[in-house]
């Protein structure tokens, strides 16, 4: 029977990975930090899932995980757009990735996804969508978390020249069920749904279901070209399509002011200021995101839909399911 490793499989994205994986068969470990909650990963076949003690910045943890598996899905990374200490991001995002796929390398593993983000690519001046080849380079990333992706992604890269055959994909924006933290996005969904949003900004993402992007990331073990990137994506939609969407699927109005640019940047530039500065918390609104905002992440998934036949679900059905799973586990303010 085959083994596989997976990497943040207690997270959003790595849960689905890893319980598509055990629906299919396959024996996975998961790796998790003690202190994970493992929500994600109840009720799997205990059989063909076995959840392992390990942390990306512990080198002998991920030299013992990785023995006798075939294939590796490395979805974990540290999240995270303010920390007050951001190097501790490239230590994780970086580092860990390095240390984990010399461990995969040493273990002979055959099987290699690296999960990126789109985050990592380029966004065309036009205002078109960005593709894998879209031009790119490290003074363009906003913030420590995109930066330190886009040198993870080059540092996985680097590998297959050293024998690992490690295929990249690169997620937009997913949503749907069993997003605990939540995500970024996942927090627009939660504020819209306790009416925290009283306004938006013109900007917009690529929105695909969460568990179209765990099909992709197997689809990308199976079928990917070592050395290639595939954005996992679906659909572009102004943050306004979205909250319309979420509207017509909950009764909520949507927010009809929408604020200038500049007003939202000194304001939460002030509050981000205050709050991390002053009060030494973390910022319900980080600065680096009303920055990313300034610019629609538009992306094209049609390179991962044409070589590697990934799914293009509807995004409504993944909306709906993310609204029922945050009224269903205590998000939402009855």
């Amino acid at each position: 029977m085959k083994k596989a490793l997976v990497t943040g499989g207690t997270g959003f994205v790595g849960s689905h990975v890893a319980r598509l994986l055990v629906e299919r068969g396959v024996a996975i470990r998961a790796l998790a930090r003690p202190n994970s909650r493992k929500d994600n990963l109840q009720n799997l076949d205990p059989r063909l899932c076995e959840i392992v003690a390990g942390d990306l910045n512990d080198p002998a943890s991920l030299q013992q995980a990785i023995q006798g598996c075939d294939a590796l899905y490395h979805v974990a990374a540290d999240y995270r757009l303010w920390s007050p200490d951001p190097q501790e991001l490239y230590k994780t995002n970086i580092e860990g990735t390095r240390a984990l796929l010399q461990a995969a390398l040493s273990a002979g593993v055959q099987t290699v996804v690296y999960t990126s983000t789109v985050g990592a690519l380029g966004i065309p001046s036009d205002g078109t969508a960005g593709t894998e080849e879209t031009p790119v380079s490290e003074a363009k990333m906003i913030g420590h978390y995109k930066r330190s992706k886009f040198l993870a992604e080059q540092e996985a890269l680097s590998f297959v020249a050293k024998g690992l055959p490690v295929v990249v994909t690169n997620p937009s924006t997913p949503v749907g069920e069993q997003d605990i933290k939540p995500t970024p996005t996942g927090q627009i969904i939660v504020d819209f749904l306790n009416r925290k949003m009283p306004a938006y900004l013109d900007t917009g993402l690529n929105l695909v279901d969460v568990r179209d992007v765990a099909e992709g990331t197997l689809l990308a073990g199976e079928r990917g070209k070592p050395g290639e990137k595939y954005i996992l994506g679906n659909r572009n939609m102004t943050l306004k399509e979205i909250l319309d969407t979420l509207a017509q699927i909950t009764g909520i109005p949507a927010p009809k002011v929408q604020i200038p640019y500049p007003v939202a940047y000194l304001a939460v530039g002030a509050e981000s200021l205050f709050v991390t500065k002053v009060l030494r918390r973390t910022p319900a609104h980080p600065f680096e995101g009303v920055k990313m905002a300034k610019y629609r992440m538009f992306f094209d998934a049609s390179k991962a839909v044409r070589e590697l036949g990934l799914p293009q679900s509807p995004i409504e059905e993944a909306l709906q399911r993310a609204v029922a799973w945050y009224q269903a586990n205590g998000y939402v303010r009855r």
